[in-house]
């Protein structure tokens, strides 16, 4: 299947964009980000190589198989992870939060098309300076093998997700886990009352839980009738406990299984 051009549509900077001369000690995402091990003359290093890219909820980040010249921290926002098959049909197989990494040191070619699903901002950095300061730096590496590892259990948890639970616990567990990065991303525990947007339209959940539209619709009006959920909005929801929906998710308390 052909792809359309990157030329047809660019990133644009908005006006809320971080400008260029914005500091790594001020970044929403410090803590968490790939540099979050990185201080004093690595951080300074890391702010030379560094830029921001904005994007339009809707428009494309990278292409599958493209080279790519950059990799990137998501600051504020949230992108999609999709794979293409040789007929055309397409699954989306990541969600990328603020403090998630894009792209693989060492790889110039772009595993899956990512899309920015919300507005987005990333702070960018070059490739090749990138990848020589990340063998010549332990902290770097060592917190991008982390990240690593985290995407992989990740990887694991949803495919427990899609393999083996029911439509109401595949929404529950999607929502108890959006929750639960939100909260990480201010310092704060998951629990209690918990308000939060959906990063997702109902369509695109459907599209990354293998479920319908309908079915989408149906368990969240379902879980707001059993008063597990509140609704506020198109995507505004209010968790009035935590720990109520992440047993509906079929896990405990701690976000695994229950015994």
């Amino acid at each position: 299947m052909c792809k359309p051009a990157l030329t047809q549509i660019k990133p644009r900077r908005t006006d809320d964009a971080p400008s260029g001369d914005a500091r790594c000690g001020d970044c929403p995402i410090r803590y968490r980000a790939v540099c979050a091990q990185c201080e004093g003359p690595e951080l300074e290093r890391l702010e030379q190589m560094k830029f921001y890219r904005s994007y339009q909820a809707g428009q494309p980040i990278l292409w599958e198989g493209d080279r790519t010249e950059f990799v990137a921290s998501v600051v504020t926002g949230v992108a999609t992870l999709t794979h293409t098959l040789e007929d055309g049909r397409r699954q989306m197989v990541g969600l990328l939060l603020p403090s998630d990494f894009l792209g693989r040191p060492g790889r110039d070619r772009a595993a899956y098309d990512a899309t920015a699903a919300t507005d987005v901002v990333l702070c960018c950095f070059r490739r090749g300076p990138f990848d020589q300061m990340m063998r010549q730096t332990p902290q770097l590496a060592h917190r991008l093998l982390d990240m690593t590892l985290d995407d992989l259990d990740a990887a694991r948890e949803w495919m427990l997700l899609l393999g083996r639970k029911t439509a109401r616990e595949k929404i529950a567990s999607f929502i108890a886990i959006i929750a639960r990065r939100q909260a990480a991303l201010h310092k704060q525990p998951a629990q209690g009352r918990i308000e939060m947007e959906l990063p997702l339209t109902r369509e695109a959940m459907a599209d990354y839980l293998g479920l319908t539209i309908e079915t989408v619709s149906r368990q969240i009006t379902a879980l707001r009738q059993d008063g597990v959920i509140e609704v506020r909005g198109k995507r505004g929801l209010v968790l009035p406990d935590y720990a109520r929906l992440v047993e509906e998710s079929g896990d405990d308390s701690d976000g695994g299984l229950p015994d």
